[in-house]
């Protein structure tokens, strides 16, 4: 019974999810002059491959944002949020503007819809992502109302013209998929197309670009002849229907890459002969005895990716010259065929090096638009291609510590970045300027200069792919060792053992300069850690209250000049210059700049009082900072954390360890283990004397 009854509700379930309607719709099926009369209220269902791309990719919204001084647009479709983010590509807007620029200029018919695009870059720069996402968004975009496009099949249905369609042939689809309004003569599709767009509401005009396909031709002239000239006749034989496009199903969408050369020949893109069919047909150059199912064909009316295209043999590389350039194919033994799609290829450097090496290729070259994609080089956008694979809906059984992706990432961009020419800016510098911070003496234009110096930035450098294999070592080794939490330490010394045997390290200069920039992180690191613990050590709330009201009434006498009321001893007294130079030292506050910062922080309170609020220490970034590391210095040394090191702790000291660490877990995202590592390790720093104030 159970059994049964957990049947129905799947029944149920699946009945409400399946939609029946949604069904129809995708399988819709009319004449052709019901098509006519859809196109007439609908034109943009006769986009071409071009137009419907940048359509798909638009349609999913912009977002504008200024990056020094540059107008940037950021394309949500490759957020890929209708994968939850699985396939997003992060940070490279740039190079994706110029993506969706020459489609915009390709859907206008500005001639970049004659050129092949390459998308040019290293190993592990998202190239492939890219195709990827544009595949199976044309693929959900072609199930969609707004993306809806269709094609035709020739009928038979009594069988009297078996002549014309083969022996028990009664329905023959139109093996390419092609637009219906191709069945429209040339010397008649000017008047049908002024019909279609009078009337026209839209700011889309109907064009009609092709012919038909070597079999479909066939069959409309054998019909077109047998009915005397009669057009509507022959149109009585076609049945339009919805097209869905699918790499599964190969309909629309090809890829096509590199073989053997010995196993691989050109009819792989442009189709071959069924021999079965030759003696059904009675000729090899019958066009119903040829499968045109090669990768050109069958990406016709969407897109062909073309995985490296630089590594194919010579003969391939031709031709791409007319499918780019004309828009046509050569099957064999057949016509020209016209063909309907977006070209798009990848390579990676050496590749393309070579293709500028041959004058031979001068024609691909030519014909090809190639859109750089380099690695990325800001920080943060680094770390969401890893924090997207290693996070906490995906680990079980292991905890990663705060700070662990973000110092692979920032070592990832290191290696990425050119050495600056400015001999006092080092590249942790360069990386913190790129990824938004704020350095003395640098400005906007500074940084644009940096990006333009550097012309081969994130052209070279280490892959996100090795990170990744990386930090899945980390994690493998962690979950071994039933250890709970995987730390910056054990990626970075992963990252440096797997640079002994990395196959795309070209020397041992490189390879050196690999490990020292490793050390400059495992600095960085101790550095942001120490920060840390200092906060959590200093985070008693009351504690900064009473030392924040204590320097403010100290302040306010001082700019006043007057004395201030000793609360113990209820005498008047000078304001306590060594409390107020022992805060604003910490914030490297000169002595002669000093009246000029207690001016400020009067005029801040002042101002707050007159809109009728109250000064509270944390709107005051510089101000906080001061208060916090001035309570780290008084506090650190009743809290004896280097006691940690000793492994002797009083039950006192314990209870104030314990509160810091739950401040690092509450505060700073650390788990009980993670919390533990780091207050260890920095009770070690401490231990020898190594503390330095925050900067």
């Amino acid at each position: 019974m159970a059994t049964d009854s957990n049947r129905n509700q799947f029944e149920k379930l699946i009945s409400s999810l399946q939609g029946s309607n949604r069904f129809h719709e995708l399988n819709w099926v009319g004449s052709f002059f019901d098509y006519l009369n859809m196109v007439r209220e609908n034109p943009k269902v006769t986009r071409n491959a071009f137009q419907r791309m940048f359509d798909m990719i638009t349609e999913k919204g912009t977002v504008e944002y200024v990056d020094v001084k540059k107008q940037v647009v950021h394309y949500k479709f490759f957020d890929d949020l209708d994968q939850d983010g699985k396939d997003a590509v992060f940070g490279a807007d740039l190079p994706l503007m110029k993506l969706v620029n020459v489609l915009r200029a390709a859907a206008l018919g500005y001639g970049t819809e004659k050129r092949v695009i390459l998308l040019h870059g290293p190993v592990g720069s998202a190239k492939s992502t890219i195709c990827r996402l544009l595949k199976q968004g044309l693929e959900r975009y072609s199930r969609s109302d707004s993306g809806a496009l269709y094609t035709f099949e020739w009928i038979d249905e009594d069988g009297k013209h078996e002549d014309v369609f083969g022996k028990g042939v009664r329905v023959f689809p139109s093996p390419m998929h092609e637009e219906p309004l191709l069945l429209i003569p040339v010397e008649i599709r000017q008047s049908i197309i002024d019909e279609l767009n009078r009337g026209n509401k839209t700011d889309f005009r109907i064009h009609i670009q092709g012919e038909l396909c070597p079999p479909s031709r066939y069959i409309f002239k054998s019909l077109l002849e047998k009915y005397g000239g009669d057009l509507n006749r022959v149109l009585q034989h076609v049945r339009v229907r919805r097209l869905i496009l699918s790499e599964s199903d190969r309909i629309g969408v090809g890829t096509f890459q590199p073989k053997d050369e010995k196993n691989q020949d050109s009819t792989e893109l442009t189709g071959d002969l069924n021999y079965r069919k030759i003696a059904e047909y009675g000729s090899d150059s019958d066009p119903r005895a040829f499968n045109f199912d090669g990768e050109f064909n069958v990406a016709n009316r969407g897109m062909i990716e073309f995985v490296e295209v630089l590594k194919l043999d010579v003969a391939f590389l031709y031709d791409l010259l007319g499918a780019s350039q004309e828009h046509r194919v050569k099957p064999k033994k057949f016509a020209q065929t016209y063909i309907d799609e977006v070209i798009i290829g990848h390579t990676n450097e050496p590749e393309y090096r070579k293709l500028q090496d041959n004058e031979f290729m001068e024609a691909l070259r030519d014909r090809t638009v190639k859109i750089d994609i380099p690695y990325i080089t800001k920080l943060k956008d680094e770390i969401k291609i890893y924090k997207k694979d290693f996070n906490s809906r995906i680990l079980r059984g292991v905890s990663i510590a705060p700070h662990t992706i973000e110092m692979a990432a920032m070592w990832a961009i290191m290696s990425r970045l050119e050495k600056p020419k400015k001999a006092n800016l080092t590249r942790l510098q360069k990386l913190k300027l790129y990824d938004g911070k704020s350095l003395p003496n640098y400005t906007e234009d500074n940084i644009k200069e940096l990006r333009k110096d550097a012309k081969r930035e994130g052209l070279e450098g280490i892959s996100p792919r090795y990170i990744q294999d990386k930090i899945s070592n980390a994690i493998v080794t962690a979950q071994q060792m039933n250890r709970g939490s995987v730390n910056p330490f054990m990626v970075l010394n992963e990252l440096e053992g797997g640079l002994k045997h990395h196959s795309l390290i070209a020397n041992e200069e490189i390879r050196g300069d690999y490990k020292e920039l490793l050390s400059v992180v495992k600095q960085e690191y101790e550095e942001v850690i120490k920060a840390e613990v200092q906060r959590a050590i200093s985070a008693d709330e009351g504690a900064l209250q009473r030392l924040c009201g204590n320097y403010i009434d100290n302040v306010k006498a001082y700019t006043q000049k007057e004395k201030v009321r000793n609360q113990f001893t209820g005498r008047d007294e000078e304001p306590d210059e060594r409390l107020m130079r022992s805060i604003e030292d910490k914030i490297e506050i000169p002595e002669s700049r000093k009246d000029d910062f207690r001016r400020e922080i009067m005029n801040y309170i002042g101002a707050l009082s007159l809109e009728g609020k109250r000064f509270d220490y944390k709107t005051n970034e510089r101000l906080q900072k001061a208060l916090e590391l001035k309570l780290f210095e008084d506090q650190k040394d009743t809290i004896k954390l280097t006691s940690l090191v000793s492994s002797v702790v009083d039950k006192d000291t314990q209870e104030k360890i314990d509160i810091v660490k739950t401040r690092l877990i509450k505060e700073f995202g650390y788990d009980e283990i993670s919390a533990t590592d780091v207050l260890h390790y920095v009770a070690s720093i401490f231990a020898r004397g190594d503390v330095k104030e925050k900067k």
